[in-house]
C-alpha cells in the first residue's frame, strides 16, 4: 500500500509480504493509520477528519494479488476493471471536504462496491469487533457463518417464509384495524352513486342542455331576427314595393345570361351569380323553417333549467362536468365492490396467516436443530484452540435456546418469540478453568481471556471460510507472558494458509512474525516514506529490546529479544 497524508502519514508505503506481518512502532507512531487505511481500501467511511492538516485530498493506493477466477476478481471485472498482472490495483482518495473517490482496475467504481470485494478478500478484526462480539445477536450470525449451507439453506426458506407472513400480517391487520373507516367509506360510495343512479345523467347532457336553456331563454329575439333576415332575402308580401335580395340577383343573373354565348369569361360569372340564386333561396327557406320550428315555450325552459340544476348538484359533488361524474360513478362502482369483498378477504388472509405460522413453527425447528448441530462442533472446535492459546483447561460451549411467548409460533410443542432470523438465541458460554460454571463471555472473560476467545473463533472461521487475508489490529490487548507466546504461535501456524497482518505492542507476539515493520515518526511528527522500514537483523533485535524494556540497548532486553526470535523460529 502507498499511503499519502493521512491522519500522522505523509507519504509512506507500507509492503505486507505474505505469511505473517507484525506492524509495530511507539504509541501514536501512526500504526493505526495502517489498518485505516486498509480499511478506505475495502470501502471503510471515508472521514474528512483522517485528511492531514494542510494537504488537499489523502490518498491510499494498493495492490491485491488475486486469481483471475476468484469472486472478488470476478466481481471487479463485471464492474469493468481489468487485472494488472494478476493484480487487482485500487485507490481511495478522500478530499478535505468530505467527498470520496474509488478506482478499481483503472476504472472508476462505486465505494460500495470495494465492500462488496472486501467480503471475499480481507478479514478485518480489531477491539470493536471483541465488543461485537459480546452482542447475542453476533454471536448467532458468527456460528450461522461457521455453519455454511447447512444452516443457509433452512434458513434461506424461513426468511421466505417469515416476509409472506409479515406481509399477510400488515395487510389483515390494516383490514381488521381500518374496518370503521372502511364502512364509512362504502356508505358514502352508496350514496353517491344512489344520488347519481337516481339523476340518470347522460354522457354530454349537460353541454347539450345548456345550448338549449340560452337558445329558449332567447327565442323572441332569434324569432325575430330570423323574420328580418328572411324579408331582406325573399321579400316581405305585405310590403310589394320592397326589393329583396333573391329578386335583385335574380335580375343580374338574367341580365348576364342574356349575352353570356358572346365571351366565355362572363358565362363563368353568369354561372356563380346563379349559384348565389340558388344558396339565398335555401338559406330563406331555412330562415322561415327555423323562425316556424322556434318553441319559445315557457315551460320548455323551466323544464331544462331544472334538469340542469339537478345536474350540477352532481358536478359540485362527484366531478366539474357529466363526464367526469359518470367516470366517478365507474371507479365507485369497483372500489365498492372491493370494499364489500373485504369480508372474504379477511377470511382469506386468516386462514394464509395460520398456515404459513404453522409452516414457519416447522422450518424454525428445522433451522434449530440445524444451529445446535453446528453449535456442538463449533464450540469444540474454538474450545480446542484455546488449548493453544495457553487457556488448556478452558471450554467453551454455545447455548441455542428459545424464549417462550403466548403471541409466538409453535416450535417443539410450546409457542415462541421469533423474528427474522428464526426463533434462536445463541451465547457463547466460557468455562475458563474446571469447576467453573459456563458464563456468557461478556460476563464470564477477561480482556485478554476475550482476545483469545476472538482469536480462536477467527481461527476456526479460516478452516470453514477462509478469505485470503486476515488483519489484527492490537486483538492481542490484554494479553501477555506465556499467553502472549501462544497468541504469536498461533498467529504464525494461522499465517501458514493465509495472509496475516497483526498490528501489536507485544514483543512476544511480533517475534514470531516472517515480516516486521517499523513505523516512526520524523521529528516534525509526521510518517513519512522513510518512516515504515522492514527490520532485519539488529534492527529487528533493537526494536523487540525497545518493546520489551523500552530500552534499545540493553544488554539483557537484547538477550531476551534474541531469545525470544529463536524460540518462534523453533516453534512457531
Amino acid at each position: 500500500m502507498r499511503i499519502r497524508s493521512l491522519g500522522v502519514i505523509d507519504d509512506a508505503v507500507v509492503e505486507l509480504s505474505p505469511g505473517f506481518t507484525a506492524v509495530t512502532g511507539e504509541t501514536g507512531a501512526g500504526k493505526t493509520m495502517v489498518v485505516t487505511s486498509l480499511g478506505l481500501l475495502l470501502g471503510g467511511r471515508a472521514d474528512p477528519a483522517l485528511v492531514r492538516i494542510g494537504a488537499k485530498a489523502a490518498v491510499v493506493e494498493g495492490r491485491i494479488t488475486v486469481p483471475a477466477d476468484a469472486p472478488a476478481a470476478v466481481r471487479a471485472q463485471e464492474a469493468g476493471a481489468e487485472l494488472d498482472d494478476g493484480a487487482l490495483l485500487v485507490s481511495r482518495t478522500i478530499s478535505a471536504e468530505g467527498r470520496s473517490r474509488a478506482h478499481v482496475g483503472g476504472r472508476s467504481v462505486p465505494v460500495g462496491l470495494l465492500a462488496e470485494l472486501a467480503d471475499d478478500l480481507v478479514a478485518v478484526h480489531g477491539q470493536t469487533d471483541q465488543q461485537g462480539l459480546l452482542r447475542p445477536a453476533r454471536q448467532r450470525q458468527a456460528l450461522d457463518r461457521y455453519a455454511g449451507d447447512a444452516v443457509a439453506v433452512p434458513h434461506a426458506k424461513y426468511a421466505a417464509a417469515y416476509r409472506r407472513l409479515r406481509a399477510v400480517a400488515v395487510e389483515l391487520d390494516e383490514l381488521t384495524t381500518r374496518a370503521r373507516e372502511r364502512a364509512q367509506e362504502a356508505d358514502l360510495l352508496r350514496f353517491g352513486l344512489d344520488e347519481i343512479a337516481a339523476v340518470e345523467p347522460r354522457a354530454g347532457e349537460d353541454v347539450e342542455l345548456a345550448a338549449e336553456a340560452e337558445r329558449l331563454g332567447h327565442a323572441e329575439a332569434l324569432a325575430s331576427a330570423a323574420s328580418v333576415a328572411h324579408a331582406a332575402l325573399a321579400g316581405n308580401p305585405e310590403d310589394p314595393e320592397s326589393v329583396d335580395a333573391t329578386t335583385l340577383v335574380a335580375g343580374a343573373h338574367r341580365a348576364l345570361d342574356a349575352v353570356r354565348s358572346h365571351d366565355p369569361a362572363l358565362a363563368v360569372l353568369a354561372e356563380r351569380i346563379g349559384e348565389i340564386g340558388i344558396l339565398l333561396g335555401d338559406v330563406a327557406g331555412e330562415l322561415a323553417g327555423y323562425a316556424d320550428n322556434l318553441d319559445a315555450d315557457p315551460l320548455r325552459l323551466s323544464a331544462v333549467e331544472e334538469r340542469r340544476a339537478a345536474l350540477t348538484q352532481l358536478t359540485r359533488k362527484y366531478g366539474e362536468d357529466v363526464g367526469a361524474v359518470l367516470a366517478w360513478a365507474q371507479d365507485g362502482v369497483a372500489r365498492l365492490t372491493e370494499l364489500e369483498g373485504d369480508d372474504d378477504r379477511i377470511g382469506e388472509l386468516t386462514a394464509e396467516r395460520d398456515a404459513l405460522r404453522d409452516e414457519l413453527g416447522a422450518l424454525a425447528q428445522a433451522l434449530t436443530d440445524a444451529r445446535t448441530e453446528a453449535a456442538k462442533k463449533f464450540a469444540d472446535a474454538v474450545t480446542e484452540e484455546l488449548a493453544s492459546l495457553a487457556m488448556p483447561h478452558a471450554r467453551v460451549t454455545i447455548d441455542v435456546r428459545q424464549t417462550e411467548d403466548p403471541e409466538g409460533i409453535d416450535v417443539g410443542g410450546r409457542p415462541v418469540a421469533y423474528g427474522a432470523s428464526g426463533a434462536d438465541e445463541v451465547e457463547l458460554l466460557l468455562a475458563p478453568h474446571p469447576g467453573a460454571q459456563p458464563r456468557p463471555i461478556a460476563k464470564g472473560a477477561s480482556g485478554g481471556e476475550l482476545s483469545r476467545v476472538m482469536l480462536a473463533v477467527e481461527v476456526v472461521f479460516a478452516g470453514s471460510d477462509p478469505v485470503p487475508t486476515y488483519l489484527f489490529d492490537e486483538v492481542d490487548a490484554g494479553v501477555g507472558g506465556k499467553a502472549a507466546v501462544e497468541v504469536g504461535r498461533r498467529l504464525a501456524k494461522l499465517a501458514k494458509s493465509a495472509q496475516v497482518v497483526v498490528v501489536t505492542h507485544l514483543p512476544q507476539v511480533a517475534a514470531f512474525a516472517d515480516r516486521q515493520l517499523l513505523v516512526e515518526k520524523t521529528n516534525d511528527g509526521s510518517v513519512t516514506r522513510s518512516g515504515v522500514t522492514v527490520l532485519e537483523g539488529e534492527d529487528r533485535v533493537r526494536e523487540l529490546s525497545r518493546m520489551l524494556a523500552g530500552q534499545e540497548d540493553s544488554q539483557t532486553a537484547r538477550a531476551h529479544a534474541e531469545e525470544l526470535l529463536a524460540a518462534a523460529r523453533g516453534g512457531a
